[in-house]
């Protein structure tokens, strides 16, 4: 059975979901299991534009595109920042269509897992065993889960990163390329690990940190948002 996925976001991460689905679709002996009927863009730049056209796949339009098509069509959200991401599917869950989970062949989901709707696991990414993930989690090349772990909603865990076991990754947090979460601490909402850092204690919502060992070194724009920083004013994208 074949089944029709429309792309939200002709970046990167969209044209990287892309990339997973052609990969999903040669996989025997199933066959094709994936249809993309295009790639939709409420802020497309002309070089992505460009590229998704590279790629033979129509570039559709903006996101209200998705209006009016059957419940059967699915949509992969392909934007990359957890905050953008979260909006993003905000504004489209109105068109009443569910999300797409796209695990890479060479991804591993291990037994006694929970994952909700728009899971995208990449190629390498491997997560161990009871954990849960939330809507829309992102988990980006050769990066590695522990052991009963639990993530939120709209977390990325970016390449080569790994969250130990016991870990607990609140809503829109991002853990950067490289970086390390060790056993048994928390991560608070909309928090933000930087590349190559290392957590060795527990990271209060909101807060950005870095370096071995990762100390504090600012607020996300998600919390500054909230808090009505300048940081954070400007329309969302």
């Amino acid at each position: 059975m074949t089944t029709d996925v429309v792309i939200v976001g002709a970046g990167g991460m969209g044209r990287e979901m892309y990339g997973v689905i052609r990969l999903l679709n040669a996989v025997p002996p199933a066959g094709p299991r994936w249809r993309v009927l295009g790639f939709v863009d409420d802020y497309p730049t002309e070089s992505n534009v460009a590229l998704v056209a590279r790629l033979g796949v129509p570039f559709l339009g903006p996101t209200r595109w998705l209006a009016g098509q059957p419940t059967t069509t699915q949509v992969a959200l392909g934007v990359g920042q957890p905050r953008l991401r979260r909006e993003t599917d905000q504004a489209i869950v109105g068109y009443g269509l569910p999300a797409a989970v796209l695990v890479h062949p060479a991804a591993e989901i291990g037994p006694d897992c929970v994952f909700q709707e728009g899971l995208f696991a990449a190629g390498g990414a491997r997560v161990t065993t009871n954990v849960i993930l939330g809507r829309h989690v992102h988990l980006n090349q050769n990066c590695t889960i522990g052991h009963d772990v639990t993530l939120g909603d709209y977390v990325s865990v970016n390449p080569l990163a790994a969250v130990s076991g016991y870990c607990r990754l609140a809503d829109e947090v991002l853990v950067g390329t490289t970086a390390a979460v060790l056993p048994q601490l928390t991560v608070g909402g909309a928090a933000i690990v930087g590349a190559g850092a290392c957590v060795t204690k527990d990271v209060p919502a909101g807060v950005v940190v870095t370096g071995v060992p990762a100390r504090p070194m600012g607020q996300s724009a998600t919390d500054a948002r909230h808090r009505g920083s300048p940081a954070g004013r400007g329309p969302a994208r």
